[in-house]
């Protein structure tokens, strides 16, 4: 009589080559605080580095300031008030006031520069499409819940507990600011070869 038994008995053991592969990336190591900063430490380095950012902005907006104001000082208004001429030099260094102010809010994690950069990057939603892209970026980083787990009390609390865990500037970031430096070049070298 023929063996009626499981003929795939056997190959039960091996592997299935067809179920889901189970990818893990390698786990955080520690406990309790370092745990926690570790899972956070690469978007507190995203946060931190938009500091950097900003400086920036500000730079360019004190370049704009100047601008401004040699132009309503200097050659005159064609017929426009003078009053009237100072305003966007005036805005422009308030805001590189503000820019500067908000670097420092990102570097050290205040919760303020959670509010005032969210605020900031919803208008700069405007700014189509390179600020428009820049500033998505910018409000997921702040509004997601890693973001506002990094700008939470309890969060510094985890940093002074874990001195040894550094974090590291994101690649997205670098680019970032490599697109921002090249559009400054760009855009000081054609104010360059107009006048």
């Amino acid at each position: 009589m023929p063996d009626f038994e499981n003929p795939y008995a056997e190959k039960a053991l091996l592997p299935n080559p067809y179920a889901p592969a189970v990818i893990s990336s390698a786990p955080a190591t520690g406990s309790g605080p370092e745990l926690i900063r570790q899972t956070h430490l690469s978007h507190e380095a995203s946060v931190k580095s938009l500091g950097a950012l900003y400086l920036l902005g500000a730079f360019v907006a004190v370049i704009v300031s100047i601008g401004g104001f040699s132009y309503s000082f200097g050659s005159g208004v064609n017929g426009q008030p003078f009053a009237l001429s100072l305003i966007a030099p005036i805005v422009s260094l308030l805001l590189s006031i503000a820019f500067i102010a908000l670097s420092f809010g990102f570097k050290k994690l205040s919760p303020w520069a959670r509010i005032a950069g969210t605020v900031l990057s919803s208008l700069g939603l405007l700014a189509f499409p390179v600020g428009t892209l820049i500033n998505v970026y910018i409000l997921h980083l702040l509004l997601c819940e890693k973001g506002k787990m990094v700008f939470s009390g309890e969060y510094k609390t985890i940093i002074q507990q874990t001195p040894h865990l550094k974090s590291k500037t994101s690649i997205i970031v670098w680019a970032l600011l490599g697109i921002l430096l090249v559009l400054l070049l760009v855009g000081l070298a054609s104010l360059a070869f107009i006048g």
